[in-house]
Formats: C-alpha cells, sequence, structure tokens
C-alpha cells in the first residue's frame, strides 16, 4: 500500500509518500517547508499568513516529493490520500484539505481523515525506532501516551488504536506555549524551546550564581492535569525584579532557561510515571514537537528504566517530532476503513479532540 500524504495543521506544509507491505515500512519521499524564518519577527504564527504559504508551498512541495519518489523507484499511484483535519489553526487546516480533495478527485482516490495528536503518537512506528516493522499492536496496549508540543500537553490512555482516554491535559498554556512567551521575555528568537534548550546546554550548574528556583505546577496534585501559565509569570516577575545588566547576561539567560527546561521536565515525568503506573502500562509513548528535547528524551528515558524497568519507551526520531506527513501517512494506513469519496465529510476542526475525525 502507498500513501501519500498532507500536512497543514500549523506552519509547516508536509508532503509524504510512505509505503506499507506486509507490516513493513518504506519511506519513499518526506518532505517538509517551514515558515520558521517568516514569522519569526512576530514572536509568533499569524494564521492568515500560514495560510498564504501553504497555499504558495503545497504544489512545489508536492512535485519536490514525487521525483524523490521516481528517484527510489518507479512511481505508481497512490492507494489513497492521508490529510490532517485537525486540531490546528483552521485556516492551515483548511489549505490543506481543499489540496487534498482536488488531488483526490484528479487521481480519482479514496481520503483518509487524520487526527494531528494521534499521527504524533503514531509518529513513533516509523523510521529506526520502528526497525522499518510496524509494531503488533498486541504487545502495545495498555499504553500511556504523553503528547507535548506548541499548542497541546496531554497524557493519554491508549487501550488500542483508535481507542483513548484523555487522562489530563494543560489547563491553560501548553508547555511548548510557555517555552516560547518565556523566550520571549528573555529577548530569545522564536520559536522559543530550541533555544532555551541551547541556552540551557550551555549552563554549567556548579556554577550557580543567581540560585533561580521556579515552581513545579501541580506536580503533587492526585489529577493528571497541567499548567504553564504560572511558570510563564514566575519567569517574568524574576527578570523584572533584575537589574538591566543582568537581565542581559549571558549568566542569568542560561541559568533562567535551565531552571524553566528543568521545571516543565519535572512535571512532565512525574505525571506521566504516575499515569504509567497507575494504569499498568506495557509501553510509555513519547509525541510533539517538545519531544525533540534532548533532556526531556534522556531524562525519561532514565526515569522509566529506574521505576519501571519492565515498561518498553517508544520515542521518535528527533526529526520526526515536529510537524510532518509522514505521520499523517501511518495514521491513516490504522484507519484505512475510513477512506472516503465523499469529500464533503472532510472538513477542518480546530479543536478536534484525539479519538474524533469527522
Amino acid at each position: 500500500m502507498k500513501i501519500l500524504a498532507i500536512e497543514t495543521s500549523c506552519d509547516d506544509t508536509g508532503v509524504a509518500v510512505l509505503k506499507i507491505q506486509s507490516s513493513k515500512t518504506e519511506i519513499l519521499s518526506n518532505i517538509v517547508s517551514s515558515q520558521v524564518k517568516l514569522h519569526e519577527k512576530y514572536g509568533g504564527i499569524y494564521p492568515f499568513l500560514a495560510k498564504r504559504e501553504h497555499q504558495k508551498n503545497l504544489p512545489p512541495v508536492l512535485k519536490k516529493a514525487f521525483r524523490q519518489v521516481q528517484d527510489k523507484q518507479k512511481f505508481e499511484k497512490p492507494d489513497l490520500i492521508a490529510v490532517t483535519v485537525g486540531p490546528g489553526l483552521e485556516p492551515c487546516l483548511w489549505t490543506g484539505i481543499n489540496f487534498a480533495i482536488e488531488l483526490a478527485k484528479k487521481m480519482n482516490l479514496p481520503l483518509v481523515p487524520v487526527n494531528h495528536i494521534e499521527a504524533h503518537i503514531l509518529a513513533n512506528f516509523i523510521g529506526k525506532n520502528s526497525k522499518s516493522q510496524i509494531p503488533n499492536p498486541k504487545n502495545i496496549f495498555p499504553a500511556v501516551c504523553l503528547v507535548v508540543s506548541g499548542g497541546h500537553t496531554q497524557l493519554i490512555l491508549m487501550k488500542n488504536i483508535g481507542k483513548y482516554q484523555i487522562l489530563g491535559e494543560t489547563r491553560d498554556d501548553a508547555a511548548g506555549e510557555c517555552f516560547d512567551k518565556v523566550a520571549r521575555i528573555l529577548g530569545l528568537s522564536y520559536p522559543g524551546g530550541p533555544e532555551v534548550a541551547k541556552k540551557a546546554a550551555k549552563y554549567n550548574i556548579r556554577n550557580k550564581k543567581y540560585h533561580i528556583e521556579l515552581p513545579r505546577p501541580m506536580i503533587y496534585q492526585k489529577n493528571y492535569d497541567f499548567s504553564f501559565s504560572g511558570l510563564k509569570t514566575a519567569v517574568l516577575y524574576d527578570f523584572k525584579s533584575q537589574r538591566p545588566r543582568i537581565r542581559k547576561s549571558e549568566e542569568y539567560i542560561r541559568e533562567m532557561c535551565f531552571e524553566i527546561q528543568q521545571a516543565a521536565i519535572d512535571v512532565l515525568i512525574h505525571k506521566t510515571l504516575k499515569a504509567a503506573k497507575s494504569f499498568k502500562a506495557k509501553v510509555i509513548i513519547l509525541g510533539g514537537g517538545v519531544a525533540a528535547n534532548k533532556e526531556l528524551r534522556k531524562q525519561l528515558r532514565k526515569k522509566i528504566e529506574k521505576e519501571m524497568p519492565h515498561a518498553v519507551y517508544y520515542m521518535p526520531e528527533r526529526k520526526y517530532c515536529t510537524d510532518n506527513a509522514l505521520m499523517a501517512a501511518v495514521t491513516a494506513y490504522y484507519h484505512q476503513k475510513e477512506k472516503t469519496k465523499n469529500w464533503k465529510k472532510i472538513r477542518a476542526n480546530a479543536n478536534l479532540k484525539i479519538g474524533g475525525y469527522l
């Protein structure tokens, strides 16, 4: 089976072709056109500007993806088209949906609507982590999934493919959103997550100078919810309390970035392990853009190995953590029964919940 996938949920234009045969995956193409430089000067994403860029980028990105396929093998017509329908920015989602519908009509192919959150989870089933083999679901469930990105922070109980229960989610800012806002306070560029991580990596904890201590919001509450707005506020208060010379100093910025990153990681890992133990999870799955954070990956892996040595952990390759069409393709493979040629059924849903499609 060959799946052509379209991803435009936010500011990355993605097109991919994935071949799955006898449960073995082969990546024939994966093209992502990023709009980071375009939105960097605004410190965030402007939906209608992103929509315009998707409209401009989709045709050349599709051509590039097809050329990449032809470089590997003779091009053959895909069996179906996958398209992300939500959650995300509605103008961006509609751009990808309309493009996918036009393609489906021209190629006489069915469409499969894809949930973006589920796609972040199933991104673990492509690339080196899956050893080019789709895992046997019997060996996975129940699984606890931590999805962390700029727009979402959720703990999800995965009972089967397509069967999910949200255990907890952020009550305000997502973890990635918090990093973006903190970076803005500290005068760092957008997107904030990678910039905070870079500064934190250069900090030497032995040279602690400003003794910054931030709260770990909701870490010991009995629920599985998160809150990162207060963390951002604590950074702002500390920043304003410092002299202008200190605010601009590299030592202060590095120490603050280290502490904000560690505060978020402590909460994320504590809640994830708590859920995994409570629900006797066989597998712990990490997904989303913030899953590319090296410290989160390293510390979560160590905690699982120490506290739940019999559990298996999945972490997608870092290049598949951020938005891409491959994760939509593998998700469509599992939901191919939902394929349709009734184009009117495919609609954008900016607030789509995990487990929901149309």
